[in-house]
């Protein structure tokens, strides 16, 4: 099964979901393979959200970012990454937790790539 097709649209037209451990942080998900985390979406961090409840972060896909607005502290690599910054996370790469003292807001696209 695949992402759904679908043309251009507000990306506020699709439901705020809040991430459940971690107080202020929220998401849009714009399009998501069933039944996996593979997923093209807004990840927003309200001024002052700490992902510390959710540890470091490790998963099996691939990971593309891109901040639309505002910074995100790594408490790892003691690193604030800002507005118009991308990263590229292959799977098995460690990341986070994050801090947010100002809010931040992330376009992301998760997928798998044959011969990883």
């Amino acid at each position: 099964m695949s992402k759904p097709e679908l043309e251009f649209v507000d990306y506020k037209e699709f439901e705020t979901e809040s991430i459940p451990g971690v107080e202020g942080l929220s998401q849009r998900i714009i399009a998501q393979i069933p039944g996996s985390e593979v997923a093209t979406r807004i990840l927003q961090f309200e001024p002052g959200t700490d992902t510390s409840p959710n540890g470091v972060q490790l998963h099996d896909f691939w990971e593309e970012l891109y901040i639309i607005e505002g910074s995100i502290i790594d408490l790892e690599l003691n690193e604030e990454f800002t507005s118009g910054m991308v990263a590229c996370r292959p799977p098995g790469m460690k990341h986070g937790p994050w801090k947010a003292p100002n809010g931040c807001k992330i376009f992301e696209v998760r997928y798998y790539a044959k011969g990883q």
